[in-house]
């Protein structure tokens, strides 16, 4: 495994429930800003081995990029349980949710 994809898992598992980080910020965080379509890729294929919260992952945007209806409903679903409100359009308020490494109160 890279030092990047340790980094990027490392960053992953600790979002912290009720939050939410963008792929980008994930990996510039993790040492490369504009990796964000390898941290798609780490979450694709590591999410279930390494048990990662991978519903607390969302694009630039703050929306649900995933394209499978059952898997985008079931993001929804989490993100909602956890407190997080989510739009009928799939959308995250970044300003409310968005996870700072460092910043949040909860850190």
């Amino acid at each position: 495994m890279t030092p990047f994809t340790e980094k990027v898992i490392a960053i992953i598992r600790d979002i912290p429930e009720g939050k939410v980080m963008t792929y980008g910020q994930i990996a510039a965080q993790a040492g490369s800003a504009r990796a964000a379509r390898q941290v798609v890729r780490i979450l694709h294929a590591m999410s279930q081995k390494h048990k990662l919260p991978w519903h607390r992952v969302v694009n630039a945007q703050g929306k649900i990029a995933i394209q499978d209806e059952e898997a985008r409903f079931k993001q929804m679903l989490y993100l909602s349980s956890e407190g997080v409100d989510v739009d009928e359009r799939g959308f995250i308020d970044l300003v409310a949710y968005q996870h700072q490494p460092g910043q949040d109160s909860l850190d």
